[in-house]
């Protein structure tokens, strides 16, 4: 892009607009959720077995190869599993959803700044958030954010409230791979999500109860910590806890509510559903990037034509950029470039 007045800002940054708590774990049964109690993180030593792949000089040879398999794995790991009489697992969070998209949070190009507002403004009239704020209450109904806690479960409920409102999802009626699902309740929350991105609210404060019948005793999965010294720990898995309480971490969260992009290129081939709203269309696990620079749909190259005014080829890429925003970030463009 040229250097010029218009160029996008150095310094520039947007505020996140999906605002999600800490979720917090609680055992509870299903035909009395009145009874429940927080879910506690357990201490278990383990003799594991070695199941790496190992070097072919060990596995050529059967006599290195039994005196590699007969060394003890010795760990230490935490676990989580609801009480012997519980079967329920209970998940509650609360998510703030804000407005203002039309303005940075910081933005030191005067110019940029209000040819970005003009963009944003253009979008909100025309498109009011509705497609956005349709897939966030989808992502709320179908329960995503329990994760692997969702697998193999037999039922799954989510109470959503909103002040004086209240709504009740049976989340296995909803698909984790596409939002097509209609549903008047869905369409309730989601204009309540689209008037507060808009602006209209002042903000929506969301409190959300995820319930998931697993069975008696199950295991069940908080979020797991980041161990950036290992050398100093005598664990090799530690949970996440807040005050005793077994939880999950809000940007775990937060990622599951913003798993809405199915407009990147190879959705329809690649098999991986929505993923969710990145910059570069990051999904980590997989090692993979689905929107390039390099076939011009990374939210960069969009972004840059968007907020000059330059008009976007599809609603879809719109919505995305905007997606981005709402999950905020720091965007600007480096004057060494």
């Amino acid at each position: 892009m040229a250097k010029n007045d218009n160029a996008i800002a150095s310094v520039l940054a947007f505020e996140k607009k999906l605002v999600s708590s800490d979720g917090y774990l609680y055992g509870t049964n299903w035909g009395k959720r009145t009874e429940e109690n927080p879910l506690k993180l357990i201490e278990k030593s383990v003799r594991g077995t070695i199941s790496n792949r190992l070097k072919d000089a060990i596995q050529k040879d059967p006599l290195k190869l039994n005196a590699e398999v007969e060394k003890a794995n010795l760990q230490k790991v935490d676990a989580c599993a609801l009480g012997e009489n519980q079967d329920t697992l209970k998940l509650h969070f609360t998510l703030k959803v804000l407005g203002g998209i039309e303005k940075p949070s910081a933005c030191n190009n005067a110019l940029f700044n209000k040819s970005y507002a003009e963009a944003a403004k253009s979008y909100v009239d025309d498109e009011k958030f509705t497609e956005l704020a349709r897939r966030y209450a989808l992502n709320i109904a179908n329960a995503r954010a329990l994760w692997r806690n969702r697998v193999g479960a037999e039922k799954v409920e989510v109470v959503v409230k909103a002040g004086s409102q209240k709504w009740t999802f049976d989340s296995l009626q909803f698909s984790l791979r596409h939002f097509d699902d209609t549903h008047a309740d869905i369409n309730a929350l989601a204009e309540k999500i689209a008037e507060a991105l808009r602006g209209e609210l002042r903000y929506l404060l969301l409190e959300i109860d995820v319930y998931a019948l697993v069975g008696g005793a199950q295991e069940v999965y908080p979020s797991e910590e980041l161990v950036l010294d290992k050398g100093k720990g005598d664990k090799s898995k530690i949970l996440y806890s807040v005050n005793g309480v077994a939880a999950m971490h809000s940007q775990k969260i937060g990622n599951a509510l913003r798993s809405i992009d199915t407009w990147y290129p190879d959705f329809d081939s690649s098999g991986t559903g929505p993923i969710a709203i990145e910059p570069y269309g990051a999904v980590t696990n997989l090692g993979k990037a689905y929107r390039t620079p390099k076939d011009k749909v990374d939210f960069y190259t969009l972004f840059d034509r968007f907020a000059l005014g330059e008009k976007l080829e599809s609603k879809e890429q719109e919505h995305y950029v905007m997606a981005v925003l709402v999950r905020g970030g720091v965007f600007g463009q480096s004057s060494k470039e």
